[in-house]
């Protein structure tokens, strides 16, 4: 239990440094220095107004020196990056499978609320989370999936990391196909590149099938709630762009904590 709640407030300083990357990536500024400051008055915010959560709450979610708002986004990033590595470290124990959940969370946690603010999904996350995803295949590996059945037996570690590759080039390659079929019929962007890159990182994460689970959950949701939210704000829906990012992050920590392994246990495939 105390690798779990030391885990989780690691999670904490880690959704500390994602709220950075969020505020900063999609204007291309660095995300080291300068140090933290507040959007307001830009004005540096001390260590002990940094402290995450808790900070938030002592200073009633104001700036200590302009009394502008602090975004709810904040305490929401850090207190979810926590909780979702205390739930990896809970669950799976000090091992390579809670790292790879810890990760994974991070960078879809990262994702979600950088698309929903900016409507972008930086390739540090899509295109490195790929690379991360691929790697941690080797050592974390995929069971089962469709190489399975055709490759010849290989070195299992090998054969894990093809089926992570072939996973996030399928999916990608699927939604991609997607977005070129609607721009041709439509004559306009439905599916913008980080959506495909976001995709792939997720099949390397989750492999084949929960992927392809995470991208019809995310789409479902997209669909409904942004019809909503359309009716509801009187937008035009021709021109409205739907944070479709966000919806995939979400579907796939859906997929991943709930879904994935009740496919495998389905299946017969070990956790």
């Amino acid at each position: 239990m105390i690798e779990a709640w030391l885990a989780g407030l690691f999670g904490l300083l880690i959704g500390s440094f994602l709220n950075v990357c969020i505020q900063r990536m999609p204007q291309e500024l660095s995300v080291v220095r300068p140090r933290s400051f507040c959007p307001g008055c830009e004005k540096p915010i001390a260590w002990y107004d940094n402290i995450p959560v808790a900070s938030y709450l002592a200073l009633g979610g104001r700036c200590r020196h302009c009394f502008g708002r602090i975004r709810w986004r904040y305490p929401l990033v850090e207190a979810l990056t926590g909780a979702l590595f205390f739930a990896s470290v809970q669950n799976h124990g000090m091992s390579l499978v809670a790292l790879k959940y810890c990760v994974f969370s991070a960078l879809i946690v990262g994702l979600v609320f950088m698309d929903l603010e900016e409507l972008i999904l930086a390739d540090e996350f899509t295109l490195g989370g790929t690379l991360i995803g691929l790697v941690l295949s080797m050592w974390v590996r995929f069971e089962d999936g469709p190489l399975h059945m055709f490759l010849p037996p290989l070195n299992q570690r090998w054969l894990s990391l093809a089926e992570a590759t072939f996973a996030a080039a399928f999916t990608a390659g699927s939604l991609w196909l997607v977005g070129a079929l609607y721009y041709r019929i439509r004559k306009r962007e439905g599916l913008g590149l980080g959506d495909v890159k976001m995709t792939a990182m997720i099949a390397a994460f989750l492999g084949l099938q929960p992927a392809l689970l995470a991208l019809l959950v995310g789409s479902v949701l997209g669909a409904a709630i942004g019809l909503i939210y359309i009716w509801i704000t009187r937008k035009d829906a021709s021109t409205y762009e739907l944070p479709f990012g966000s919806f995939l992050g979400v579907g796939a920590l859906a997929v991943a904590w709930f879904a994935q392994p009740l496919l495998r246990w389905l299946t017969g495939f070990p956790a």
